[in-house]
């Protein structure tokens, strides 16, 4: 990579730092690369986004973020993944790691707060925000479509006596 290049990468990673929700860093341990696209997949369709880069650069580029304090993690062949849903990034990474052992968290970031690898994987067990939206539409819901059973059922109740009294008088 020449000078320019380098300005341009630091310059991309600064601008994810700036728009993510939480970086997760993890450890690449011989990923092929088929393993790796997969992972970049399973990212992209989660809205997250899966990157390997140079730790100097990458250090470079969390010093003028909310992420500064996870450059001490940037040492080896790492990624970061990044995501603005909080937890996306989390959720796809821990259940790679599950199922691929080449791949270890070794850390990450929400915000300012830094997690271990136990917070990361708490992280990523919390519903996503779509998850989330989901939820509160059905609670949203849930009252209008009471009271509509609330509203009708009175005249079931009528319907019903009468059916009973129309019975009652054929027999």
């Amino acid at each position: 990579m020449n000078r320019s290049e380098k300005t341009e990468a630091v310059a991309e990673l600064n601008a994810t730092f700036n728009e993510a929700a939480a970086v997760i860093v993890t450890r690449n341990l011989g990923l092929t690369v088929s393993q790796s696209t997969e992972l970049r997949t399973k990212m992209r369709d989660a809205g997250a986004v899966y990157k390997v880069s140079k730790n100097r650069l990458a250090k470079i580029a969390l010093a003028d973020t909310q992420y500064a304090p996870l450059s001490d993690l940037l040492n080896g062949p790492v990624a970061l993944a990044t995501s603005t849903d909080p937890v996306a990034a989390a959720k796809i990474a821990v259940e790679f790691a599950k199922t691929n052992d080449k791949l270890e968290i070794v850390g990450g970031a929400m915000g300012d707060t830094v997690l271990d690898i136990d917070g990361v994987k708490a992280l990523a067990s919390m519903p996503s925000l779509d998850e989330l939206r989901g939820k509160i539409v059905g609670l949203i819901n849930a009252p209008a479509t009471k009271i509509a059973q609330l509203s009708t059922a009175p005249a079931a109740k009528l319907a019903r006596v009468f059916g009973a009294y129309a019975a009652k008088e054929a027999a």
